[in-house]
This record gives structure tokens, C-alpha cells and sequence, in this order.
């Protein structure tokens, strides 16, 4: 990776952007009819709401990929940690280093604030991302299985009678 690149945080003249990057991303993970964000709903919740936070990476100029994290809160650290919802670095880019530092990057920004933790998760068949990741010293959590409530059971969830 060369000197001629450049990471920065996103602002809201960013947000069609950041869905170009998310579209490509669902590409990537074969979730394409999964993403129903806009640039409107993107600047809301990043940069009026201010819930997570968005890396971009230009080289040249040219935005190359992207990051998207927020905190999270460990009860039994009892501080905040990142916990990186999204990283995608476009075809061209890849193999070059910038997986790395992007990764060094947040790294950095989660020991400048004092947090315990920097956390993340990948598809089950993602070899490449899983060697890579591993290659960096991370370690699965494999005591732990992610769930998720959305849509009509998320919905349905909150019209339960309660005891």
C-alpha cells in the first residue's frame, strides 16, 4: 500500500456513497435483495442520530473501501468497545494492504478511546476473510451463537402480551 492513499471519516455528503459501497458489499455476500437502506435513511441514522460511524478509504482520490463500526458495551469490562458492522474493500483493491490497515486503523481508534474490545463477524464461508482475520491474531468466539429478532418477528416481539 502506498503513500498516495488516505483514511477519513465519512460526512453526510458521503451517504450515497456509503450505500454504493453497502450495495457492493451485499453483492459480494449474495444479500443483494436484503438492503432496503436510501441515502436519506443513511444520514439520518449516521450523521444526524450519530448510532455508528463510517472509515473511507480513498487512494488517489478514488474511494477504495470502507468501514462502518459503532460502540457496543461490555458489562463485565464495564467500558465500550467497537464492534465493526461492515468492511469492504473494492475487487481492485484488494491484496494490497488496505484489509490491513483499515483493521490497524479502527484498531488504533479503539485503544485512543479507552475501549476494551474490538469485535466483528464473518460469514461461515468466507475462508478468505476468516484466514485473513486470523492472520491478524483474532480469535473465533465459538461459545457464542448470534440471533436476531427483525421484520414481522421483531414487530410481533413488541405485541406480546406481557406476564
Amino acid at each position: 500500500m502506498e503513500n498516495n492513499n488516505r483514511f477519513r471519516f465519512a460526512s453526510a455528503s458521503d451517504s450515497d456513497l456509503i450505500l454504493e459501497f453497502i450495495k457492493e458489499l451485499a453483492e459480494y455476500e449474495n444479500l443483494s435483495s436484503e438492503v432496503v437502506a436510501t441515502p436519506e435513511i443513511l444520514k439520518e441514522w449516521l450523521f444526524v442520530k450519530e448510532k455508528a460511524e463510517v472509515i473511507i478509504c480513498e487512494v488517489d482520490g478514488s474511494p477504495a473501501g470502507f468501514a462502518l463500526f459503532f460502540h457496543n458495551f461490555s458489562t463485565f469490562l464495564g467500558r465500550a468497545g467497537i464492534y465493526l458492522e461492515d468492511l469492504y474493500i473494492r475487487p481492485e483493491y484488494r491484496g494490497s494492504g488496505f484489509g490491513k490497515a483499515f483493521m490497524r486503523k479502527l484498531a488504533g481508534i479503539a485503544v485512543e478511546r479507552g475501549c476494551g474490545r474490538f469485535e466483528w463477524s464473518c460469514l461461515d464461508w468466507n475462508r478468505r476473510s476468516i484466514d485473513f482475520y486470523m492472520s491478524l491474531g483474532a480469535r473465533p468466539l465459538s461459545d457464542w451463537t448470534g440471533y436476531r429478532l427483525d421484520g414481522d418477528s421483531l414487530a410481533a416481539l413488541v405485541g406480546m402480551q406481557s406476564i
